[in-house]
């Protein structure tokens, strides 16, 4: 379970690192021009960036940690497969951060 939140928060932190550049993008897209307001978030974005990487630091600490020193029988993390399975997820999350840090430096290369 704390692995779940980690990643979500990693989620959670790197869309708002990059809000300052996809909201408006999306917004503009559905036609909702007025909606730029997601700029203001622009001076936060090292600060939200930061609290990404603690977040994926933590959840990479207790996903592969050694799961002997307090794993019960009957647990998550006593079932080799669900430990794969978190592995697999916190991989895909931490994919999916760069991406979303990565799209405000990508945007002027993909419209141009």
């Amino acid at each position: 379970m704390k692995n779940a939140i980690w990643n979500l928060g990693s989620v959670a932190a790197a869309f708002f690192a990059s809000a300052c550049c996809i909201l408006p993008l999306v917004f503009a897209s559905l036609g909702v021009g007025s909606m730029a307001f997601a700029t203001a978030l622009e001076p936060y974005r090292p600060y939200f960036i930061g609290i990404t990487v603690v977040f994926l630091g933590f959840g990479f600490y207790y996903t592969y940690r050694p799961q002997n020193q307090d794993c019960e029988p009957g647990e998550d993390c006593a079932v080799p497969s669900r430990l794969r399975l978190q592995r697999a997820a916190l991989w895909i999350v931490t994919a999916l951060t760069a991406i979303l840090i990565a799209f405000p430096y990508l945007v002027p290369y993909l419209f141009d």
